[in-house]
C-alpha cells in the first residue's frame, strides 16, 4: 500500500474546483443545498460489498483522491481540509502536503489497534461541533468501528451542528467531466460498443440461424466471460478476438474493465415479461427464436460507466410493418433529442419535447413511452440528482455524461406483450450531444427475417431446397449467417437483399446529396453577396511601382559612352535613344531577340505593354492602361559578338529577378516562430531513435524529439541541428501504426509553413522504421544450430511483438503531445489515425500512392510528398471520367478558398467507386459525377471574377447535380468511340444473349433494338443452319459492297452495335 502514488496535480485541481462551486453557492442554483453550509463531512466506512452499486461518498472520495479510503473521514472548512483516518492511510495521503491546495490540509491520525487511542478522534469531532451547519450526505448509512465511534460521540454531544443534504452539490461536482475522465468514459464506451458488434449480434445471429436451446442467463454468462474470470492457474484472459477488432483498445487496462451489471437478455419467453432498465434479469428461460429480444450491457472502465441497449425484431409479421415503424421513431427521436442535448438545456423541456414528438407522430404509443428520458452517469452508474423526467428543473451543462433512455413498454402484437428501447450514453457538448456508444442502430441493423419462410412462399420451387440445406449446416460462421443461404437474414428476399445493398445505398446517397447541394448553394449565396463578407474575387493583382534610379546623378558611368548597358546592381538596361541614355527597368522588359542579316546583327527588345494576349502575362496589371507604350525597340551593329553578351546579360538578368520573385511568393507564407520555452525543473517527456522528414542537412542519423512548455523540438545527434515547433502552429496531428506499412510515424501538418534548412515545410514527420535492418535472418546463430519452421516462427512473432511495442510507444507519445498542446493552447487537439480499411489508390501528384481517410482529412503519409487535405475546406467533389467501359476514374477536390487550385486524384481503380462515394457522403461532401474531364483553370477563373454572379446562375449545378442515383448511359461519348472498341464490345456482349436471337445476321439496327426483350416472346425456336448462313453471307456481302468509308453506313452501324449492349444490361437485370 506504500507504494500507491497519489497524483497531486490532480488533487489541487479538483479540490479547488471544490472550494469555488462551495464559495459560489449563492450565485449558483446547482450548488444551493451547500450555500448556508459552514462546513462539509464525507465520511466512509468499512468497503460496500462487491454486489452493491457505488455510492455517491465513494464516488466524490475516488475523484478527489484518485482511490478509495474506506473508513476515513473528510471535513471540509472553510479556512482548513481535516482528514481523519488511520496512520497506515495518513502515510499514503501525506502526499498531499506537497500539492498546491487551495487551504492547508491536517492529519488526524488514529492509533493502531495495539497501540493506545490517541485524541485524534475527539478533536476532529470538536472540529465538527464549531459548525452551526455542515452539509453531508444524510442518505448514506455507513458501518464500521469508525463509524460506531463517531455515532456515540454524536448521541453524548450536547451541541450538534444543523445537518443538511449535500448529495445534489456533489452531484452537479461529478457531472462535468475533465479530459481524464472523458478518456475513461469514451474507453468504457467503446469496449461496450465493440462487444455489441462484435460478439452480441453474431452470436445471437448464430443462435437464430441453428435454432439453439440457450437460456437468457446463460448467454449473459457467456457475454460477461470475454472480459476473463478466474484466479491463479485457472484465470481466462480477455478474449481479444473481440476486443481486437474495437478502436482505440490496444492499451486497455484490462484490471480496470469491468460490467457494471450482468448482460441483460430478453425475449417473448422471458417469464417475468419485459422490462427497461438495469434491474432486469436475464432469466432462465430458453431464448425464443421469433418475437423481440432486448439486449442491454454496461461497462465500466477505471470506474467509469457506459451503457447500450438495442432491440432485435426476428421475423415481424408480414402484414403488420408496426414493429419496425415504432423502433424507426425511436431512431428519429434520439437524432432529434441530440441536437437539444446542449449547454443550458433543462431536463423537464426535454423530456416534454420528446413526449411531443411521440404525440406528434404516434399519438397512441404517449402512454407507452417511458417515464424519464435517462440519467446522468459517470463514476455512480445513476446519478439520481440529475434525472431527465418531467419533475426536473436541473440544467444540462457541456462536458457532462448522460444514459439517454428512449423506449416503449407494454405494446402488444398478436395478442402478446412486447417493448422496444434504444439506449446509449451521450456526450453533453456546447451546441449539440454526441453518442459515446454507435453500432447496430439503423433499422436494417435490428431486423431479421427468417429465410425458411420465405423460400415456403416462394413461387420458384428451386430456391426451397438450396435454401433449407443451407440452413442445416451448422458450422456455418456468424459472418456468413447474413447471406441468402442462412436462415437469418438482414432482408426478407435475395432480390431485397440486392435492392438494399444497391438500391437503398444509392437512394440514400443521392437524398443526402441534395440536401447537401441545397445548403452549399444556399451558403455560397450568402457568403458572397454584398452584406455577405464575401470579396468577389475582384483583388485581382496589384499594380506594382518600380524605380531604376532616383535622378540623373545615379546613373552610373557607364552610360556617358551611349552605349547599351546592362546595370545589374540597379535591376536596369540603359538604353542609348536619341543621344539620351535611357534606363529601363528588368521589369519593363518582356524579353530580348537576336537576328542577323548578312554582317548586320539587329538585337530586339520587347517591352511588357497591354492587350498581349498570348502568355501569363496577360492579365499584368498598368498604372494607366490608355497611355502610349512603346511595344518593341530594336538596334543594329556589326559587333556581333558584343550583341551576343548584351542579349545574354539581359536574359540572366531577366531569369534572375523572376526567380527572386517566384522565391520570395514562395516563401510570402512563410512564418517566424515564436521563441521554444524549454520545460524546466524537469526532463522533457522525449521519443528517442527517430528520423525526421524533410531530413536536415549532414549524414542521416535518428535524433529524439522533446516536448516543452509551448511546442516541439526534434535534436539532431549533431547537437547544432534542431527543430523547433510551436503548439500554436500545428493544425493536425497524425499517428499512423505500422500495421502494414514500413515505418510507424507521427506527423504534424502546420498552419503556416516554416523553414527547415533552405526549403520551407508545411509538414514535420517523426518516424522509426518497424523492420529491424540490422539482424540478418541468413547468417544468425540461430540458424547454425537449429533447423526447420521454429527459428522463422520465433523470428515472425518477434517481429510482431516488436511492432505492437513501437505501435505503443508512438501513439502514448503522439497522446502526450495532444495533451501538452491542449494544455498550452486552450485548444482541443486529438490524434488522428488514418483508417485503412477506408482507403485508396489514387495519383494526386505523379505516383500511385494508397490515400487513405481520417477523421478530419485525407492523407497520404508513407512517402513524401505528403498528402494533407482538411475536409471541412472543401466546397465540392467531382468525380470525373466516370464510365462503364473505364477501370478508373479521377477526383477533383475543390476548396472552399477559391483562389485554391483545386486538388486532382487521377487513376481511381472504378472498383473503389462506391466506397469513395459512401465516404465523401459519409463525412457530407457535396458530390457530382461526369463522364469527362473538365478544365478547371478558366473555371476557376471565371468563377473568382464575380462568385456571386456564379451561384445566382445555379452555382455548381453545371457538374450535374448530386451523385448516387440513376446511372446515365454515355450515349455521347459512344459515339466519338473507334470501330475497334465498339466491335470489341460487341464480342464481349455476346456471351450473354439468347439462343436464337438475330443479333448476328447483319440486319439493321431498328430490329436489333427489341432483341434485349424478346426473351419471352412466341419465336422462341430460332432458323436452322441454312437459314442463319444465307443470312452470314449475305451479311457479309453487304460490308464488303459499302466498305467504311461512306458516313452514311458508319452511322448506320453505330446503333446496330450499341443495341446489344443495352440488351446486355437488361438482362443481367432480369436475373
Amino acid at each position: 500500500m506504500s507504494s500507491i502514488k497519489l497524483n497531486t496535480s490532480l488533487f489541487s485541481k479538483r479540490l479547488r474546483n471544490v472550494y469555488n462551486s462551495w464559495n459560489n453557492a449563492g450565485k449558483d442554483e446547482d450548488y444551493a443545498s451547500i450555500a448556508g453550509a459552514n462546513a462539509l463531512l464525507l465520511a466512509a466506512g468499512d468497503p460496500a460489498g462487491e454486489d452493491e452499486p457505488i455510492r455517491k461518498g465513494t464516488a466524490f472520495q475516488t475523484w478527489l483522491l484518485g482511490f478509495e479510503f474506506p473508513s476515513t473521514f473528510l471535513l471540509f472548512q472553510k479556512n482548513q481540509l481535516a482528514i481523519l483516518c488511520s496512520a497506515s492511510k495518513a502515510k499514503i495521503l501525506s502526499q498531499l502536503k506537497n500539492a498546491d491546495s487551495p487551504v492547508p490540509i491536517e492529519f488526524f491520525v488514529q492509533a493502531k489497534a495495539k497501540d493506545p487511542p490517541t485524541d485524534a478522534l475527539p478533536r476532529f469531532f470538536q472540529a465538527y461541533a464549531a459548525h452551526d451547519q455542515v452539509a453531508t450526505l444524510t442518505k448514506e448509512p455507513h458501518s464500521g468501528k469508525l463509524v460506531d465511534e463517531w455515532n456515540k460521540l454524536l448521541s453524548e454531544a450536547e451541541k450538534k451542528p444543523a445537518v443538511v443534504d449535500m448529495a445534489p452539490a456533489i452531484g452537479s461536482l461529478l457531472a462535468v467531466k475533465d479530459e481524464e475522465e472523458l478518456k475513461h468514459a469514451r474507453t468504457a464506451a467503446n469496449l461496450t460498443s465493440t462487444l455489441l458488434a462484435h460478439y452480441i449480434a453474431p452470436k445471437l445471429e448464430t443462435i437464430l440461424d441453428r435454432e439453439a436451446k440457450i437460456s437468457h442467463e446463460a448467454f449473459s454468462a457467456q457475454i460477461d466471460a470475454r472480459i476473463g474470470y478466474g484466479e491463479g492457474d485457472n484465470t481466462k484472459p480477455p478474449d481479444m478476438k473481440v476486443w481486437s477488432k474495437g478502436r482505440g483498445l490496444n492499451d486497455v487496462d484490462w484490471g480496470s474493465v469491468e460490467f457494471c451489471y450482468p448482460a441483460i437478455i430478453q425475449s417473448s419467453s422471458t417469464s417475468t415479461g419485459y422490462e427497461i432498465g438495469p434491474s432486469a434479469e436475464s432469466t432462465q428461460d430458453d431464448i425464443s427464436h421469433k418475437g423481440v429480444l432486448l439486449v442491454a450491457v454496461g461497462m465500466r472502465y477505471k470506474s467509469y460507466c457506459a451503457n447500450l441497449a438495442r432491440s432485435f425484431i426476428v421475423d415481424p409479421s408480414k402484414a403488420s410493418r408496426e414493429q419496425e415503424a415504432i423502433y424507426a421513431l425511436l431512431v428519429s427521436l434520439q437524432a432529434d433529442l441530440l441536437l437539444r442535448l446542449k449547454e443550458g438545456a433543462v431536463a423537464k423541456e426535454l423530456y416534454q419535447h420528446a413526449l411531443s414528438y411521440v404525440k406528434e407522430h404516434k399519438p397512441e404509443l404517449e402512454s407507452h413511452f417511458v417515464k424519464n428520458l435517462g440519467h446522468g452517469t459517470g463514476m455512480e452508474f445513476r446519478d439520481a440528482s440529475y434525472v431527465l423526467s418531467a419533475k426536473s428543473s436541473r440544467k444540462l451543462h457541456a462536458g457532462m455524461v448522460f444514459n439517454l433512455v428512449l423506449g416503449f413498454t407494454g405494446l402488444e402484437e398478436g395478442g402478446k406483450k412486447y417493448a422496444l428501447q434504444l439506449i446509449d450514453t451521450v456526450l453533453i457538448g456546447a451546441d449539440k450531444g454526441t453518442c459515446l456508444t454507435t453500432g447496430m442502430k439503423s433499422v436494417k441493423d435490428t431486423m431479421f427475417f427468417l429465410n425458411q419462410d420465405e423460400a415456403e412462399s416462394s413461387k420458384a420451387p428451386t430456391k426451397k431446397a438450396p435454401s433449407a440445406k443451407a440452413g442445416v449446416n451448422g458450422n456455418a460462421s456468424p459472418a456468413k449467417n447474413k447471406v441468402a443461404g442462412s436462415k437469418v437474414l438482414r432482408s426478407k428476399t435475395r432480390s431485397a437483399a440486392q435492392d438494399e445493398v444497391v438500391q437503398s445505398m444509392n437512394s440514400k446517397i443521392a437524398e443526402h446529396q441534395k440536401e447537401l447541394h441545397a445548403k452549399l448553394h444556399a451558403e455560397g449565396l450568402a457568403r458572397f453577396s454584398e452584406g455577405g463578407g464575401g470579396t468577389g474575387g475582384k483583388e485581382g493583382k496589384g499594380w506594382k511601382r518600380f524605380q531604376s534610379y532616383k535622378g540623373e546623378a545615379a546613373l552610373p558611368r557607364e552610360v556617358e559612352n551611349l552605349r547599351i548597358f546592362v546595370d545589374r546592381k540597379s535591376q536596369s538596361v540603359v538604353l542609348p535613344i536619341h543621344g539620351y541614355a535611357v534606363p529601363f527597368h528588368i521589369n519593363t522588359i518582356k524579353n530580348v531577340s537576336k537576328n542577323e542579316e548578312a554582317e548586320i546583327t539587329l538585337l530586339r527588345v520587347n517591352f511588357q505593354t497591354p492587350g498581349q494576349l498570348a502568355g501569363r502575362k496577360e492579365d499584368t496589371p498598368f498604372e494607366d492602361p490608355d497611355a502610349t507604350f512603346i511595344r518593341s525597340i530594336t538596334y543594329r551593329s556589326i559587333d556581333g559578338s558584343r550583341f551576343d553578351a548584351i542579349s545574354k546579360q539581359i536574359t540572366d538578368l531577366k531569369k534572375e529577378v523572376n526567380k527572386r520573385e517566384q522565391q520570395k511568393k514562395e516563401m510570402a507564407d512563410v512564418i517566424e516562430q515564436d521563441t521554444l520555452v524549454e520545460i524546466k525543473g524537469r526532463r522533457p517527456t522525449k521519443l528517442p531513435e527517430v528520423f525526421v522528414r524533410p531530413a536536415l542537412d549532414g549524414k542521416r542519423l535518428p535524433g529524439e524529439v522533446e516536448i516543452h512548455q509551448n511546442g516541439l523540438r526534434y535534436q539532431s545527434p549533431m547537437g547544432s541541428q534542431k527543430i523547433d515547433i510551436l503548439f500554436s502552429n500545428i493544425k493536425h496531428l497524425f499517428f499512423q501504426p505500422c500495421d502494414h506499412e514500413l515505418l510507424v510515424i507521427i506527423h504534424v501538418h502546420l498552419k503556416a509553413p516554416i523553414m527547415i534548412g533552405k526549403k520551407k515545410a508545411h509538414d514535420v514527420q517523426f518516424y522509426r522504421e518497424a523492420s529491424d535492418v540490422q539482424f540478418d535472418e541468413t547468417g544468425n546463430r540461430k540458424r547454425k544450430y537449429r533447423y526447420g519452421d521454429e527459428d522463422e516462427l520465433e523470428l515472425e512473432q518477434q517481429e510482431r511483438k516488436r511492432r505492437q511495442m513501437l505501435n505503443k510507444e508512438f501513439k502514448l507519445f503522439s497522446e502526450k503531445i495532444a495533451e501538452a498542446a491542449t494544455a498550452s493552447t486552450g485548444d482541443s487537439l486529438e490524434p488522428d489515425i488514418p483508417f485503412r480499411e477506408l482507403s485508396f489508390e489514387g495519383v494526386p501528384f505523379r505516383t500511385n500512392v494508397r490515400l487513405q481517410p481520417t477523421t478530419e482529412c485525407l492523407v497520404h503519409l508513407s512517402d513524401p510528398p505528403f498528402l494533407v487535405v482538411t475536409l471541412a475546406d472543401i466546397e465540392i467533389a467531382s468525380l470525373e471520367r466516370v464510365q462503364f467501359q473505364l477501370k478508373q476514374f479521377d477526383m477533383v477536390l475543390i476548396f472552399k478558398d477559391f483562389t485554391k487550385t483545386p486538388l486532382q486524384i487521377n487513376s481511381i481503380p472504378t472498383a473503389q467507386l462506391d466506397d469513395v462515394k459512401n465516404w465523401l457522403d459519409s463525412v457530407d461532401i457535396p458530390l457530382s459525377e461526369g463522364p469527362v474531364n473538365l478544365n478547371w483553370g478558366p473555371i476557376m477563373k471565371t468563377i473568382n471574377e464575380d462568385p456571386y454572379e456564379f451561384f445566382q446562375q445555379g452555382g455548381w449545378s453545371f457538374l450535374g447535380g448530386s451523385a448516387g442515383g440513376e446511372e446515365s448511359e454515355p450515349d455521347d461519348e459512344s459515339e466519338t468511340e473507334s470501330e475497334f472498341e465498339a466491335e470489341s464490345d460487341v464480342s464481349e456482349s455476346s456471351p450473354s444473349s439468347v439462343e436464337g436471337s438475330d443479333y448476328f445476321d447483319g440486319s439493321d439496327a431498328s430490329e436489333d433494338e427489341g432483341s434485349g426483350s424478346d426473351f419471352g416472346s412466341d419465336e422462341s425456336e430460332g432458323d436452322d443452319w441454312d437459314e442463319l448462313e444465307r443470312k452470314a453471307a449475305k451479311a457479309d456481302k453487304k460490308r464488303t459492297e459499302g466498305g467504311r468509308g461512306h458516313d452514311s453506313d458508319a452511322d448506320s452501324d453505330r446503333p446496330r452495335k450499341k443495341a446489344p449492349v443495352k440488351a446486355k444490361g437488361k438482362t443481367n437485370g432480369k436475373r
